[in-house]
């Protein structure tokens, strides 16, 4: 399900109603309307066959008054300068809404991962390194894993960075392998956020979750772990989940009359998120276009896969039963469809505060890495319920306050804690 819409433009829009709410000066705003440094520069990557190619890359620096800047890398055949804008953006109201210490920051390289060898990824990433090690660091900008980047390519970019500097750095990339710096819990964490923040929701609205029915976009590492936590965590039922498949270029929402077993379809599903139709056939699985995910009967919306997907266009097929949306990917929803949320008073979790999981425990990693000292899995997760539940709850508590909506109540929050620190730095 593509879509046109320029992510940075409605990352700017979403900001520029909040700084009406807040009544922010204007020097304020034109400062937080735009990144503070950019990086656009080209890898030349020697190929297996012996040829050269040069790879466009990026790397943005939103704002970093509240400590360094913090956002993941994708390796995307559609990746533009606007979206890494978005998305170092968001980065930046995502650490403060989640209240850690880290400003936003966003990378990627226009590439198709899969069309590259083990070889040719390690290459690629090192020279990634080679031209930005400069304007990154623990203290400076810490980059991690995103669409199209493994834990494995991270440790490669932090063996590189470590060799340029001449000492062993863990913590200048988060999303590492456990054993090479990396931190237990890290893989579950986007999709287990999404679900302690679920979880709070559905209290808030007074809603069972065990008599709840969720509908999922995406089977990437977010949706995957989601699905797991809504049945069972919580004891719900997932209706589907989406995927897109590589080879037939086309996107294909998969179901169960049971509901979905999401441990079952990793088994059959590709590092890169691609179920196996012929399998999940066989097992009793129902293969369906790749928007029927958005009109499943359902209570919780979970969008786990790109921006811009819940559109003008799309949202008019929501099932009348749904009564929550929570953002598990990077803004998945438009003005328009907030619109019609509001409109139908559809209880909203905006994507910066749900899926802020995967941050949160990037930061924890950060700070492991920093004492040389490692927590068990069962530490992570329980400081990271912990910190959900209350950024959940600043939001909420801002939203009643103010009468506002939920992405506003987010946007407030986390702007007023950015704000704050600048004023607090003598930048305004």
């Amino acid at each position: 399900m593509a879509s046109s819409t320029n992510a940075f433009e409605m990352a700017q829009r979403q900001f520029d109603h909040v700084a009406e709410l807040l009544k922010l000066d204007q020097p304020v705003r034109e400062m937080l309307r735009w990144p503070m440094r950019e990086f656009s520069f080209r890898i030349p990557v020697r190929m297996d066959d012996g040829t050269i190619r040069v790879f466009n890359g990026f790397r943005v620096q939103h704002n970093d008054a509240r400590g360094p800047n913090k956002g993941g890398i994708r390796f995307h055949p559609a990746e533009t300068i606007d979206t890494v804008r978005a998305l170092a953006t968001w980065m930046t109201w995502k650490c403060a809404v989640a209240d850690i210490p880290l400003g936003g920051g966003k990378g990627g390289v226009i590439v198709d991962p899969a069309t590259l060898s083990v070889g040719e990824k390690e290459r690629l990433v090192r020279g990634y390194i080679d031209i930005v090690w400069h304007n990154i660091g623990p203290r400076q900008d810490v980059p991690a894993p995103d669409v199209g980047t493994t834990p494995q390519m991270m440790g490669w970019m932090m063996d590189e960075y470590s060799k340029l500097v001449g000492c062993y750095t863990p913590g200048v990339i988060t999303g590492k392998p456990v054993g090479g710096g990396g931190s237990l819990g890290r893989t579950e964490a986007t999709g287990f956020g999404v679900i302690y923040t679920v979880r709070e929701a559905l209290k808030h609205l007074n809603m069972d979750p065990a008599k709840c029915v969720a509908a999922i976009q995406g089977f990437g590492n977010v949706a995957q772990y989601a699905a797991i936590g809504f049945i069972e965590m919580l004891g719900g039922k997932v209706a589907c989940v989406s995927y897109w498949d590589r080879d037939d270029r086309a996107s294909y929402t998969v179901s169960h009359p049971n509901g979905v077993d999401p441990r079952f379809l990793m088994t059959i599903t590709d590092q890169y998120g691609s179920i196996d139709k012929a399998k999940a056939k066989a097992a009793g699985y129902i293969i369906e276009d790749g928007d029927a995910w958005i009109s499943k009967e359902a209570d919780v919306l979970i969008p786990a896969a790109l921006e811009g997907q819940v559109n003008a266009e799309t949202v008019t097929k929501i099932s009348k039963r749904v009564r929550l949306v929570a953002e598990g990917a990077n803004g998945p929803t438009t003005p328009e469809a907030d619109e019609y949320f509001k409109k139908h008073d559809i209880f909203m979790i905006p994507d910066f505060l749900c899926n802020a999981g995967g941050v949160t425990t990037s930061y924890f990693e950060g700070v492991q890495n920093d004492m040389n000292f490692y927590w068990t899995k069962e530490e992570v997760l329980q400081k990271l319920d912990t910190k959900m539940t209350q950024a959940f709850h600043s939001v909420v508590e801002m939203s009643t306050n103010e009468k506002v909506y939920m992405r506003d109540a987010a946007y407030m929050v986390a702007i007023a804690r950015v704000v704050k620190a600048m004023e607090l730095r003598g930048w305004i």
